[in-house]
């Protein structure tokens, strides 16, 4: 059976600190209250996204993967990653502020837990007045001065604050603490784990009335105590072409603003293409290796709008970006190269 470009069931998670934006920006009814994340793509076990339409309509992403193997997710990546989906994918909703955190390494994560490490990236899709996030050390810090901060409550004082808007970009390798904060909504892509450790949390209680758990000595093992000039990602935008923000092993990210088609040639990345549309609304088209000498490419017409995302598999061999008319298209994809 042929592969197509997917769309999967939203899984809605309330949260302490969650709002009521998700809902709108993706289209769809729901009576949950403080939505918190919408997780896109997914493959943490629990938790693996369900396909929605077509003929693989129900089925599981890990049970594609493990039928398709390389044609979905890309030869060097299964070979690396084999049945399970390398990428976590969602939109984050942040009415209040969350929990200051860190994640480890792969190294740390699989010798202690058993687990892939998190490497992740935010991109900004809106911002209210004054909103801004946590990411990095504003000064340097020992391991010993961390401890006795969370203790004291004044680790807030030792991190790097930044004001948003929409479009900025921050790149978290495993290791640095941050925190989003009241006020951001984004889009993350991140390694598919879901090993956190919670350094603090405003003394808050969670859904159940409780205090949350802390990691104070988890994390402690984790964190790069480092100082860095900057933890912002600066790119240039560009229109009609895509705006480069993140290279790294574990995925390469890139940013689009289109109001006429452009086609992505995908033959020589060998991998598959998460697209996540942050604004507008238009049609995927991806092309695929014909049946027969005289056939052409096949082509797949899949419409995407704001709030939804789409995988394209690795059997495709490109894809057109197409916006509607009138629209301007905005999305963020991303591949492991």
């Amino acid at each position: 059976m042929k592969l197509y470009p997917l769309k999967f069931k939203p899984f809605l998670r309330v949260m302490v600190w969650g709002g009521n934006k998700i809902a709108t920006f993706k289209g769809i009814q729901t009576d949950l209250e403080k939505v918190g994340e919408s997780w896109e793509i997914s493959a943490v076990p629990g938790h693996e996204s369900i396909v929605k339409g077509g003929v693989f309509d129900g089925r599981s992403l890990t049970s594609l993967v493990k039928e398709y193997k390389g044609k979905l997710v890309g030869e060097h990546v299964y070979a690396k990653e084999g049945d399970q989906f390398p990428l976590l994918v969602k939109f984050i909703d942040a009415r209040d502020d969350l929990s200051i955190q860190v994640h480890p390494d792969d190294e740390l994560a699989r010798a202690k837990y058993d687990s892939k490490g998190k490497t992740e990236m935010w991109y900004v899709i809106g911002a209210e007045a004054g909103a801004h996030l946590l990411s990095g050390l504003s000064e340097a810090i020992s391991p010993e001065e961390y401890e006795r901060r969370v203790a004291d409550n004044t680790i807030t004082d030792v991190l790097a604050s930044h004001e948003v808007k929409p479009g900025d970009v921050f790149f978290l390798p495993a290791g640095r603490i941050h925190a989003i904060c009241s006020g951001c909504f984004l889009a993350e892509i991140q390694e598919t784990s879901d090993v956190t450790f919670r350094i603090y949390d405003y003394g808050r209680l969670g859904l159940d009335g409780k205090p949350r758990e802390l990691h104070v000595e988890q994390a402690k093992e984790a964190i790069d105590y480092k100082v860095y000039p900057s933890y912002r990602t600066e790119y240039e935008p560009r229109k009609d072409a895509p705006a480069r923000v993140v290279d790294c092993k574990f995925f390469t990210t890139d940013v689009w603003d289109l109001d006429k088609p452009v086609r992505k040639d995908l033959s020589d990345i060998d991998s598959f293409l998460v697209v996540i549309c942050v604004g507008g609304k238009g049609e995927l088209v991806d092309e695929e290796e014909g049946a027969c000498d005289y056939c052409g490419p096949r082509k797949e017409r899949v419409s995407i709008r704001q709030g939804e995302t789409v995988l394209i598999p690795a059997s495709a061999k490109g894809v057109n970006f197409i916006p509607a008319d009138g629209s301007n298209l905005r999305i963020v994809t991303s591949y492991i190269r």
